[in-house]
């Protein structure tokens, strides 16, 4: 079975996910929650379950931060939130985390969630014993890779669609050096900041922080879409679309495409044309001044360096 994952920035557009053909939303609050597009209120992660348990779908919510020990004190009452409003599953990186999970009074089906970590079948397996009920892959793995990691008792996730992180620091990088050079700047997300290597006018990481620190991103962002069929029939069928740095309506067309591929291939109608066609309309809805490409997907092992 596929299941199709997306980030959410509002209500709003978690609705119109869900009513494209989404199975899972993914939200969280900054607090808790990494590389979030938006952080939702306790208010809104309620109403965002509700609707998606009346259309018969999963919210997943992301609590995969680096915790220190004043969150330590306080995930718990969050935990108790989630789990009084039905929350699906969560994601969690943090072992200390993972630990207060066996607590039977805050225990919720979790996503193990290491980032880069998650880059082998035995190590997923390893977080089976501890409850997990599945692993996002690491974003380096190569396909060849990533077959091998089918193996593994629990679901991969895949990131099929959006933006890879490449670097986190829990510090305060961006304010650091703007406050060295006596300046005061946004750098925030929204102020679409990048940094570029000396020799390399074409290289754009984007760069922005926030309450969990400094976050990087690849120069381009990921699409899958025409390999689609080949990750099914490796039985690797949890895809996961992050809208990080593609907003709104854009954001939701391009959810609607995933959500036609899979249907095709469920119904055996999958080919590479139409494939190609499907990412040729992803084209049209992706952000304008942000690269696409495959990512470490179509390497072999030993090209990841």
């Amino acid at each position: 079975m596929i299941e199709l994952l997306a980030t959410a920035e509002s209500f709003e557009q978690a609705k119109h996910l869900i009513d494209c053909g989404v199975d899972t939303i993914y939200i969280g609050e900054e607090t808790y929650g990494l590389r979030l597009p938006y952080s939702f209120s306790r208010e809104e992660q309620r109403a965002v379950i509700t609707y998606a348990h009346a259309h018969g779908r999963k919210v997943n919510v992301a609590v995969n931060a680096i915790l220190h020990n004043d969150q330590i004190k306080t995930v718990p009452s969050y935990l108790t939130f989630l789990k009084e409003n039905g929350v699906d599953r969560i994601s969690v990186g943090d072992t200390g985390l993972i630990q207060l999970l066996k607590q039977p009074d805050y225990y919720i089906p979790f996503i193990y969630d290491a980032e880069t970590i998650v880059t082998n079948h035995r190590q997923v397996d390893f977080w089976a014993k501890y409850g997990a009920v599945g692993a996002v892959a690491a974003r380096e793995v190569p396909f060849e890779e990533l077959q091998k990691m089918a193996q593994a008792t629990l679901p991969i996730e895949v990131l099929v669609y959006g933006a890879t992180c490449i670097h986190q620091s829990k510090r305060k990088l961006m304010r650091n050096y703007f406050n060295f050079i006596e300046k005061r700047e946004d750098v925030s997300r929204q102020r679409d900041l990048f940094l570029s290597e000396p020799k390399g006018d074409d290289t754009h990481y984007s760069i922005y922080e926030d309450g969990s620190g400094t976050h990087i991103f690849a120069n381009n962002d990921l699409n899958l879409l025409p390999y689609l069929g080949q990750l099914a029939a490796s039985e690797l069928t949890t895809w996961k679309l992050d809208g990080l740095y593609c907003p709104g309506r854009s954001f939701v067309s391009i959810a609607k495409l995933f959500v036609e591929a899979r249907e095709a291939i469920k119904a055996g109608l999958w080919s590479e044309a139409l494939g190609a066609q499907l990412d040729r309309a992803l084209r049209r809805f992706h952000p304008a001044k942000r690269g696409l490409d495959t990512g470490f997907f179509l390497l072999k092992p030993d090209q990841v360096k």
